[in-house]
């Protein structure tokens, strides 16, 4: 990919960078200039290779083992990012996953670990990228379209972890305007990736209903993140992006 420069000197922290979406991601941002931390829960190797294809851009990567899900681990991943790079300039919170059972067989621990990652993990590594991050900063949300629709049954928790980011994004762009540090939500629809392939379970009934009539691509969600990462984006905050070939009309 060729450097845009559009990124040049900026320092970005990836959560869940090691796979799909948040692997696409780090490696734009990089090629577009800034140097990448990411983190992952459990994929070292996969981890590896994604901190190797932003050393090849020309740019400094590391990668740090971290449970996003517990508050402890998450801040301390987040200073340590912030002492690897000498600060953080960009956010995305894109690390998440989803349980989806229809609402008679759901549990209460099926709500608590999706919070647990989705939103309590966005809440605190947030708080801890604060101190680090320089006024004119960005905040970027890896949401889904799953915030505001019901595509398929047994979405419901999920679902509403996806619109509880949204909530805190529209809070958190008031609260530091003032300090020019943007905030917004990127809402994919579904993405190929190797946890929803093209040939997985949901293709055949998810496909029918997006007007552009193919899933996107995770390269197409991280060229949307580098946008709202740039100075390109600099009137744009508190808002909802969705990136879903129109599946949500």
């Amino acid at each position: 990919m060729t450097d845009t420069g559009r990124l040049s000197g900026k320092r970005a922290l990836v959560t869940g960078g090691s796979r799909g979406i948040g692997a696409a991601i780090a490696t734009r941002l990089a090629a577009d200039g800034a140097d990448v931390v990411i983190t992952y829960a459990a994929a070292a190797d996969a981890a590896q290779s994604v901190v190797d294809a932003i050393r090849a851009s020309g740019r400094k990567g590391e990668a740090i083992q971290a449970d996003g899900a517990d508050p402890v681990a998450q801040t301390a991943a987040f200073d340590a990012a912030a002492k690897v790079l000498g600060g953080i300039d960009i956010v995305v919170h894109n690390a998440g996953f989803g349980i989806f059972t229809p609402v008679s067989e759901d549990t209460p621990d099926n709500l608590r670990r999706q919070l647990a990652l989705n939103v309590e993990g966005v809440h605190s590594g947030t708080i801890a990228a604060l101190p680090h991050m320089p006024d004119g900063g960005r905040i970027i949300i890896i949401g889904s379209i799953s915030g505001h629709t019901a595509p398929f049954p047994g979405s419901a928790t999920y679902s509403a972890t996806k619109a509880a980011v949204t909530g805190l994004a529209l809070g958190w762009a008031r609260d530091l305007a003032p300090r020019k540090i943007l905030v917004n939500v990127v809402q994919p629809g579904p993405i190929a990736t190797d946890m929803n392939p093209l040939d997985g379970p949901y293709a055949e009934m998810l496909v029918p209903t997006i007007p552009l009539g193919r899933y996107g691509e995770a390269k197409e969600v991280a060229a949307l993140t580098a946008f709202l990462a740039s100075d390109e984006s600099s009137f744009i905050t508190g808002s909802t992006i969705d990136i879903d070939g129109g599946m949500s009309i």
